[in-house]
């Protein structure tokens, strides 16, 4: 991707994918709002059977416990459109597993930032019957 003009949502969606891709929970946690929401995927799914998203500090946590930090998680993010005090970023997430193996998803993911650039909302559009497994090197 070539270098984008800075925003702030964009600046939040990257020091997020930073801290993700580092493992570092602490900074990952403290870009968000106390009242912020992740969806990701949007609506019910194998991560949230409700839908309702993981809402606040802790259901954040939480999902950053199960989801993020068990795992290894890279970014290529191919596409970055920003306005307003949202980003939206098309791209690849390749999370790969304790045993090796990887699941790589594809999908637009949006950023929603307050007027400090914390983040309201992080919201991930992808299919989970569209997802690559890759098996584990031998």
């Amino acid at each position: 991707m070539s270098e984008p003009f800075e925003h702030p949502a964009r600046a939040a969606a990257q020091a997020s994918m930073a801290a993700v891709a580092a493992g570092d929970r602490s900074a990952w946690l403290a870009l968000f709002a106390d009242n912020a929401v992740v969806e990701d995927p949007i609506g019910p799914s194998m991560f949230d059977p409700e839908g309702a998203g993981h809402r606040g500090p802790e259901a954040i946590a939480a999902f950053y416990d199960t989801v993020i930090g068990p795992n290894r998680i890279d970014f290529d993010i191919r596409e970055s459109y920003a306005c307003g005090s949202e980003v939206a970023n098309v791209g690849t997430i390749t999370t790969t597993l304790p045993d090796g193996s990887r699941a790589i998803v594809e999908g637009v993911y949006t950023y929603r930032v307050d007027d400090h650039g914390r983040i309201l909302a992080l919201r991930a559009f992808w299919e989970a019957n569209a997802i690559a497994f890759e098996a584990a090197p031998a």
